[in-house]
């Protein structure tokens, strides 16, 4: 084929010339073929106005996400055909993808059409999804989690809000993010949806659970005293340390104080099995149903009674993994009184019915403790936020490595709830591998709340 505006249109499509002429004389047998798809409507214009015989230029729509990186990682792409490929668009796609209609139609001989003569079948649009994010809390979460990573040299982080009373997520954000709109530069590990598919050992954002598990037993109220001194303590072959030696501390204590010899003290006060059940009605080790493709279940380990190092690391969150948005699920009871909510990504106008996973009187006795961790004794000083109550966890955990866990690495979390007056919020920060001289859990990733 010979045009003189060929070499016109090789620029226009950013074809090779050479490549060009062989795509074109290789056409023959075929009706048609691409040479270049989503075009912006400038190049379009100029492609028809080269009024280059048998080179049409055809309308198509493309999908433009306005909220872009902040929201990449949960709505995810479509293909040049419309078909998903990532996130809330490739769990749903049959679900959001349309029907082609067809017409009877006259065609000349150079395949125009002149005449529509009847519709055959007609067009079906997609159906609409509504997810369950508050865009602007999405967009406040993202800013936060993007300044704490880059003040910090961090890896990766991951911000989940979830509503304590329906359980659908509100805000849910990764870093590091992408473009949806401009693959051009994508890296694959900026595809991934860390909240859900990332695992990470929760460290001593368990602990509030394993106090729940002992205030169930009947056994404990948050005023019983537990001997802690002297700050160390041996479970057959394994040190057990404190911060510092805290002496004698009530559970509140425990949880103030991030106690680890206080949560194995009352872990093996317990049947072996009660805190892995507790553990499991939270949703640990299971899928949360959302449907969300890559989803992980994490790692809750079943223990007999004589695996007791295991029983007395799991008191404080080693020896078993979970996703950011398994550990934001797992403080829901927390905030409504021992009532355990599915999460959604999808808006739920008619409610979730929740199931009963603690004690009337439980949970609520466990978030006032969290509320003393915010405070002037607490780990978590840095989350207050002034005129507001807020209740929650810290955490830090050595990262594992190929053999083990890398003593220089570690995790930094905070699960939290607010308001304590009347909680509505379950709030999960991972701030993975921070670098400088702040790296726990206090310092790093609870300061977000402030933001």
């Amino acid at each position: 084929m010979q045009h003189p505006h060929l070499n016109r249109l090789s620029q226009l499509i950013e074809m090779p010339h050479g490549s060009l002429i062989e795509r074109l004389s290789n056409n023959s047998e075929r009706r048609f073929v691409y040479l270049r798809r989503q075009v912006t409507p400038e190049v379009a214009e100029g492609i028809r106005l080269l009024g280059i015989p048998g080179v049409n230029v055809d309308r198509e729509y493309r999908r433009f996400l306005s909220a872009g990186e902040v929201t990449a990682h949960l709505v995810g792409f479509t293909n040049v055909d419309g078909e998903g490929q990532e996130g809330m668009e490739l769990a749903y796609n049959d679900w959001l993808s349309g029907e082609h209609g067809s017409k009877l139609v006259m065609r000349d001989r150079v395949g125009r059409t002149i005449r529509h003569i009847r519709s055959i079948q007609d067009a079906q649009q997609g159906n609409e999804l509504q997810l369950s994010i508050d865009l602007r809390l999405q967009y406040m979460a993202y800013r936060e989690l993007k300044a704490v990573v880059e003040a910090h040299q961090a890896d990766a982080g991951s911000i989940v809000i979830l509503d304590t009373q329906t359980g659908e997520v509100l805000a849910m954000v990764n870093q590091p993010s992408y473009n949806p709109n401009d693959r051009s530069r994508l890296e694959p590990a900026a595809l991934r949806n860390r909240a859900m598919t990332d695992l990470f050992e929760p460290g001593s954002t368990v602990k509030p659970m394993t106090v729940a598990a002992a205030l169930m037993t009947g056994r404990f109220t948050p005023e019983t005293v537990i001997k802690t001194s002297p700050g160390v303590m041996r479970v057959r072959s394994a040190t057990i340390r404190d911060f510092r030696n805290y002496g004698d501390l009530s559970l509140t204590g425990i949880i103030t104080k991030s106690s680890n010899v206080g949560t194995v003290r009352l872990v093996m006060d317990m049947e072996h099995d009660r805190l892995p059940n507790l553990l499991r009605n939270l949703g640990f080790g299971q899928l949360s149903n959302t449907g969300f493709p890559g989803e992980r279940t994490g790692h809750l380990p079943d223990l007999r009674e004589r695996q007791v190092i295991e029983r007395a690391t799991m008191s404080y969150g080693y020896g078993l993994s979970v996703t950011p948005l398994q550990l934001a699920q797992a403080y829901i009871p927390f905030a409504s009184d021992g009532i355990f909510y599915p999460v959604s990504l999808i808006k739920n106008e008619q409610g979730s019915q929740g199931v009963r996973v603690m004690p009337p009187g439980v949970g609520d006795q466990v978030l006032q403790m969290m509320e003393t961790v915010i405070g002037p004794e607490g780990t978590a000083r840095r989350a207050a936020v002034e005129g507001y109550r807020v209740a929650g966890k810290t955490g830090t955990a050595h990262r594992m490595g190929a053999s083990g866990y890398n003593r220089e690495e570690y995790t930094a979390f905070f699960a939290g709830i607010a308001p304590v007056s009347n909680p509505r919020l379950a709030i999960v920060v991972i701030v993975d591998n921070p670098k400088g001289r702040e790296i726990y859990g206090g310092e790093v990733a609870a300061p977000v709340l402030q933001g």
